[in-house]
């Protein structure tokens, strides 16, 4: 598939910053916003005595938002090219995000989160696309490691500003679109080296769903395990006798694994032909993790060493599955294998957490555990069948 770049790219193994600067630092100030944003937004409607059913509708919106916004940007990036829908994407987000601030009708905030949502998803979507576009074969693993432990850091950074400023006023508003417009700047400077799109993707964006089904199985997998386990944690490590100050601390040793290894695996990656034994090997961990919970729940520091190898290998699943679908497909082909990839992380975010609820509430509190496992058990008969039954074809 024909994809040309506009600019000087140098040596093929070379590291070009500027591509790798514009679309890192527009993904980062995303996670910044959301980071602050999602609880941010949660807390509000709770002070305005909007019901937790209602207030989960309102935020279930940005999965929806999602799935819509992944097979449109494919074309919008086609027709009025990468770095320019990007641009577009920012500024749209930066003022939908203002936008909550003013809209005092709560129906209102349902247009906002899918104006919201859609956009940042358009941002995530070419962000990915033109960091794999850019990143040298032999290096995509480390380049897509320090992508995915900046995002990491900037969904760190997000509730810890909302800690620190608060709720009240138009700050944490104006504050969460100043970062988003901070990623204008780098994407403008590096506009004419980002990929240039001159065909059409060949297949229908569904296809594309199937298409690399190693790698969009393993981002459903972390989107679901992420969201739901995120969510209900909380309540599982209460339900258990775990104190909430305890339970807070697992959930943060679980977000420095993310974070820490990341680069590693990329790393790891790159000295592999093929990453797909290299996902396998993470959906076991994971799967092996998630039913020893139970059993190391009252034991704090073994659960704390536990977590931190385990979130490595579950956000370990979106950074090599993101190298493996790079390492496929170049051009419009890749691109929408891009909006495919989020598509299938948006599904995974909403699964993830109906699932795992429903999990708890048929089998008890260790319901949450068997679901966990349940999701890692589906990605590795997915790779079981793949290496039984057919090779990806690029």
């Amino acid at each position: 598939m024909s994809q040309s770049t506009g600019g000087n790219m140098g040596h093929p193994e070379e590291i070009h910053w500027p591509s790798l600067v514009a679309a890192i630092s527009a993904i980062s100030a995303v996670g910044i916003a959301i980071g602050l944003g999602l609880p941010l937004l949660s807390i509000i409607l709770e002070k305005r005595g909007i019901s937790s059913t209602l207030i989960g509708l309102n935020s279930a919106m940005a999965g929806v938002a999602a799935m819509i916004a992944a097979p449109i940007s494919t074309r919008l990036a086609h027709d009025f090219g990468v770095a320019r829908t990007m641009l577009w994407a920012v500024l749209i987000s930066a003022v939908s995000a203002l936008g909550f601030y003013y809209a005092e009708a709560f129906w209102m905030w349902f247009p906002l989160r899918l104006t919201f949502h859609g956009a940042t998803t358009t941002l995530f979507i070419l962000s990915e696309f033109w960091i794999n576009a850019a990143a040298p074969p032999r290096r995509r693993g480390l380049v897509l490691g320090i992508y995915a432990t900046v995002l990491a850091v900037g969904f760190a950074i997000g509730p810890l500003i909302f800690s620190a400023i608060g709720s009240e006023g138009i700050l944490p508003f104006i504050i969460g679109a100043c970062a988003i417009l901070v990623a204008f700047v780098p994407i403008y400077i590096a506009r004419g080296e980002s990929p240039v799109l001159e065909e059409k993707p060949q297949k229908h964006f569904m296809r594309y769903v199937f298409l690399v089904p190693t790698a969009t199985a393993a981002v459903f997998v972390f989107g679901a395990v992420e969201a739901g386990g995120l969510s209900l944690f909380p309540v599982y490590a209460n339900r258990s006798g775990l104190p909430e100050a305890n339970a807070a601390l697992l959930l943060t040793v679980m977000g420095i694994g993310n974070m820490v290894f990341q680069i590693p695996f990329g790393m790891i990656s790159d000295r592999l032909k093929d990453r797909r034994p290299m996902l396998f090997l993470m959906a076991i961990a994971g799967l092996m993790g998630a039913l020893a919970l139970p059993f190391l729940i009252h034991h704090w520091w073994l659960m704390a060493g536990l977590l931190l190898v385990w979130g490595g290998c579950v956000s370990g699943l979106y950074t090599v599955g993101l190298a493996h679908l790079g390492s496929r497909l170049t051009g419009s082909d890749l691109v929408a294998a891009n909006a495919a990839f989020v598509f299938c992380y948006a599904v995974g975010t909403v699964t993830g957490p109906q699932a795992i609820g429903a999990a708890i509430d048929i089998s008890g509190n260790n319901g949450f555990a068997w679901a966990l496992a349940g999701f890692f058990g589906l990605y590795v008969l997915i790779s079981i069948c793949r290496l039984l039954f057919g090779r990806e074809r690029a």
